[in-house]
């Protein structure tokens, strides 16, 4: 789709919509004159008015599960390249002013605190404990003192959860005042579950070893945003969600659901 015009304007002639990170209103589901199906090829579905294909009677469906282990991988690299400080590293190596430099810090010993312990999150918790890291989690139903013992105990925090009415701005000033200093906070959930004004501060006063960001507040991130220009940030294109195994299995289930579609047949994972 064109990100310059409205995507309304761009489906008229669609019959099935496959939302991934565009945003998808009630006016882009009434547009197209005969739609069938809006098929998201993630778990995650805050960007769609599903009320809105609800009242039309189209059908919504998502595929949870199927970036577990690529979006996991995505935390643990950014956790091990913010921790062996690497964009450092691989600066003073293309400069050839030192050997044995950045001096990092290994994962090993380390608490790995887990907000979300869904598949990504149980995924992620059970790679880390290979690497001999102790692992706390919270989930949806933990009483906001464990998210408080998790933040202050924790060497890295890595966002899991969905965004929800709950979890917008879920790590905001009071929370980041908890974690460690030296603490890294990594976010594959989604933008907005952190509050980018209070991590933007957080950084200016010195706190946080490291930041990394593969899911942002606005996608494209725009260019002159100071957050993704500070040093202690590491910041990817939602990788999370890329690979070619993710690739194949999203193609499958979204195959499998247009197929169903047009027989008639109960679709998988339907939300409405």
């Amino acid at each position: 789709m064109d990100p310059t015009r409205p995507l309304a304007e761009q489906v008229r002639n669609a019959r099935v919509l496959i939302p991934t990170t565009g945003l998808v209103t009630a006016a882009d589901i009434a547009a197209p004159t005969d739609l069938r199906l809006v098929a998201q090829p993630a778990a995650g579905y805050n960007n769609i008015d599903v009320e809105a294909a609800r009242r039309r009677g189209v059908p919504v469906t998502i595929a949870p599960g199927y970036n577990q282990h690529s979006v996991a991988e995505v935390a643990l690299m950014m956790a091990l390249m913010l921790s062996r400080r690497v964009d450092e590293a691989r600066q003073a190596f293309a400069a050839r002013d030192r050997i044995g430099g950045p001096v990092g810090a290994e994962l090993h010993g380390k608490t790995l605190g887990v907000v979300g312990l869904g598949r990504i999150g149980s995924c992620l918790a059970e790679a880390a404990r290979g690497l001999g890291m102790q692992v706390v989690g919270v989930t949806s139903k933990s009483p906001r003192s464990d998210l408080e013992a998790l933040l202050r105990s924790s060497h890295i925090v890595s966002l899991h959860c969905p965004l929800t009415p709950a979890t917008r701005g879920l790590i905001g000033a009071p929370e980041l005042a908890l974690m460690r200093d030296d603490a890294v906070l990594i976010n594959c959930a989604r933008g907005s579950v952190v509050d980018r004004e209070a991590l933007l501060a957080a950084l200016q006063a010195g706190r946080l070893a490291g930041v990394g960001l593969d899911t942002h507040w606005l996608e494209p991130a725009p260019l002159d945003d100071p957050v993704y220009a500070h040093p202690r940030v590491l910041a990817l294109p939602h990788l999370g969600s890329i690979s070619a195994e993710v690739y194949d299995r999203f193609a499958n289930i979204l195959m499998e659901n247009i197929v169903r579609v047009r027989e008639g047949r109960e679709l998988l994972h339907r939300l409405c």
